[in-house]
């Protein structure tokens, strides 16, 4: 087993727009107005080509286990970014995973200037909330 984290390639986009929906289905998180039905959710690559963002995957042995990344997100104040479209496939999580895709992030916001990551997510994804709480974000209400 080689896990490996990497920059996301075009031919991620299938896979991982599969492991984002599969997720939100499986905790019962609305589909219409999220990430689920948002046509960008099916050509991640391109999103991520903008100035200011990137994505980062997780992959083991070939199989894409899900990914993470950073987005200039209008209205943000100058020096935030949004962490955004943390994933995982459902074998993938409680590993550790998300955690060294979390990190990959801060490092590379670090690179690009940002001192500051804001996040939103759902009720219904609690692990996540707790993994972001212990890595130092706090709720905004």
């Amino acid at each position: 087993m080689s896990l490996q984290i990497q920059s996301l390639r075009k031919d991620h986009n299938t896979d991982l727009a599969k492991i984002i929906r599969t997720s939100l289905e499986e905790f019962n998180v609305p589909k219409v107005g999220t990430v689920y039905s948002d046509p960008t959710t099916d050509d991640l690559y391109t999103l991520f080509r903008q100035s200011g963002s990137a994505y980062f995957i997780a992959e083991e042995d070939g199989v894409l286990l899900g990914g993470c990344g950073i987005y200039p997100t209008e209205g943000l104040p100058k020096g935030c970014a949004e962490l955004v479209k943390l994933y995982l496939s459902s074998a993938s999580r409680g590993k550790g995973i998300g955690k060294l895709l979390l990190d990959e992030c801060f490092k590379s916001a670090k690179k690009m200037g940002y001192h500051q990551l804001y996040l939103e997510s759902f009720p219904q994804l609690e692990k996540a909330v707790s993994m972001y709480i212990k890595a130092g974000f706090i709720h905004l209400e």
